[in-house]
């Protein structure tokens, strides 16, 4: 879960500033980052979202940090 940290902490996030923007209780965050909690599907991808990144980045599927191009709404 170092990449979650690593992104958060480039974008100048707090976990508080993190759990506003994806809904997501700052202690479940936390356990997020350390590995101790499991994401689930809607929970990576507001993560994801939020930081500006590919769901396949936060999971290690992938090197690349460029979120993939989103629908326009």
């Amino acid at each position: 879960m170092s990449r979650l940290r690593e992104l958060r902490k480039q974008r100048g996030y707090t976990q508080i500033k993190m759990q506003m923007m994806t809904g997501i209780d700052q202690s479940d965050y936390s356990k997020l980052e350390t590995g101790k909690r499991y994401y689930t599907y809607e929970q990576l991808k507001r993560i994801a979202l939020a930081l500006d990144t590919s769901m396949d980045y936060l999971a290690g599927l992938t090197d690349d940090k460029r979120p993939y191009p989103r629908k326009k709404e």
